[in-house]
């Protein structure tokens, strides 16, 4: 992903190979143009015993979608709105698929995804759409504490995301 490539110390919840208490979440391209992460969660990430906490769900969807609107649109985004339907509780140390495609927009001042969460029979436990609104690097950069060498580094690596040779996917 753009975001551990250019920032050596990248600390992101979902994704980040560099936060030892967060997901660590991979990401594949699938033929359809959208984005997977297959993941298995544990205790602490538990509400009721055995049930993943919702949040979390809802967190992993997020970050799908939103990596996969920084993959395809070379743009930083912010979740504007997120919504989460719950199908079936997730159930701790089972594997599951998320899968993410974006949707068109009418505008490019909001950016619509959707996905959804899939068990190990291909059954949808939960389904998510979201809104994100793209900003440029020096807008971004007030919100994002990064240096200015990180941002031009940043802008370099976004502007090559769209590219299949370029872009680093786990």
């Amino acid at each position: 992903m753009p975001w551990s490539t250019t920032l050596p110390d990248y600390q992101c919840f979902g994704c980040s190979p560099n936060n030892p208490h967060g997901l660590q979440l991979a990401f594949d391209k699938v033929p359809e143009g959208g984005l997977t992460s297959t993941f298995v969660l544990d205790r602490r990430h538990e509400s009721y015993p055995g049930v993943v906490h919702g949040g979390i769900t809802g967190l992993i969807c997020d970050e799908v979608m939103g990596n996969l609107v920084v993959l395809q649109r070379g743009v930083v985004a912010f979740t504007a709105a997120l919504r989460v339907v719950y199908l079936a509780p997730l159930t701790i140390g089972e594997r599951y698929r998320c899968v993410a495609y974006l949707q068109s927009s009418a505008t490019e001042d909001v950016i619509r995804c959707s996905a959804d969460v899939l068990d190990a029979t291909g059954l949808a436990v939960a389904m998510a759409t979201a809104s994100y609104r793209p900003a440029d690097i020096d807008t971004a950069r007030s919100h994002i504490d990064i240096t200015t060498q990180q941002a031009d580094a940043l802008r370099s690596a976004l502007a090559t995301s769209g590219d299949d040779h370029h872009v680093d996917v786990h």
